[in-house]
Parts: structure tokens; C-alpha cells; sequence
């Protein structure tokens, strides 16, 4: 079973948060709806997001890959 760490936005640099949220912006599949905003829009919007406690950054230390999940979701894979 996966092991999940919860990364706090405010431990990483702020290039490597950017970075971070850059990576998943760019990831195929991420839709912002009908109207097409910028990458720095939609980086801006997920920091936002981030810093008010709606998404949180997972890191799973088994495939060393991290994603950005709503608060609730997090929670769930962090409580098992």
C-alpha cells in the first residue's frame, strides 16, 4: 500500500514550488474549464488554493512522485 507524506507549500523554495506547480499544470489532462488561462494564471490559482488549505501537495514515497489533491481526498490517504 502507498505511503503518503503531506509536503507544506511553505517548506519548499518558492522556484521549486513554482516548478511544482508548473509540472502539473502541464500535465496532460488538467482542464480549466471554457475559459483558457495562462500558465502563470493557472499557477497563481493553484498557489492560491494551496496557501488556503483547498488542495495539498502528496509526495508517495513508494513511486516517488508527488500530486496536488482537494483537502478532503488528502486527508483520506493520509488517514490510512
Amino acid at each position: 500500500m502507498a505511503e503518503f507524506l503531506q509536503i507544506p507549500p511553505e517548506k519548499l523554495e518558492d522556484e521549486t514550488l513554482i516548478a511544482v506547480l508548473q509540472d502539473y499544470v502541464n500535465r496532460e489532462g488538467t482542464d480549466y474549464g471554457l475559459q483558457e488561462l495562462s500558465l502563470h494564471d493557472k499557477v497563481r490559482r493553484l498557489r492560491r488554493q494551496l496557501d488556503a488549505g483547498e488542495l495539498k501537495l502528496l509526495y508517495d514515497i513508494e513511486s516517488e512522485e508527488w500530486d496536488l489533491l482537494p483537502a478532503a481526498d488528502a486527508e483520506r490517504l493520509l488517514d490510512n
